[in-house]
């Protein structure tokens, strides 16, 4: 049997054709397999960049908690320090004000003692008369005393009577 040429032709070409698939068919399995490594490959290497990114953070997070410890302690210390200096000076300007304005316990002490020996003046100037009550009377303005009428008159002429009050 005779061939012809066409045939033959049409023939190796499909039978290369074939070849070419077959070719093509190998090649886009390693191909498949080469992208399933990749994909695994850059799944990885994500992981592990996101992991340095996510330990990184966790760092950065860390060194901001504690300064934000420290300066806490800073503005705490600072607090009280405003606090006590404050309460020291609300205690100190009253112990200033009664120390300056008050008397000392000897001035007291002289006070009193004045007070006692000025008491006892004031007694004995009212036993001699003190309690009489002067005043100025009539157009001449003439110094008169108040007088006890009940207590009665004394002397020759009954010209002596008792001050109002003794």
């Amino acid at each position: 049997m005779s061939v012809d040429d066409g045939a033959m032709k049409l023939g190796l070409l499909l039978e290369g054709a074939h070849a070419n698939q077959a070719l093509a068919e190998t090649t886009l399995e390693k191909l498949k397999a080469h992208v399933a490594g990749l994909e695994g490959i850059a799944r990885e290497e994500i992981r592990a960049t996101l992991l340095e990114e996510l330990a990184a953070l966790g760092e950065d997070c860390r060194r901001a908690a504690e300064t934000l410890r420290r300066l806490r302690y800073t503005a705490d210390l600072r607090l009280a320090l405003w606090t006590l200096g404050m309460a020291a000076l609300a205690c100190a300007v009253p112990l200033a004000a009664a120390w300056w304005l008050l008397p000392s316990r000897a001035e007291v002490a002289a006070l009193g003692a004045r007070r006692e020996a000025l008491a006892a003046e004031v007694a004995r100037l009212e036993a001699q008369g003190g309690r009489m009550e002067l005043r100025r009377c009539g157009a001449a303005r003439r110094l008169c005393v108040r007088i006890d009428r009940k207590a009665g008159a004394f002397g020759e002429g009954g010209e002596f009577l008792v001050l109002q009050g003794y």
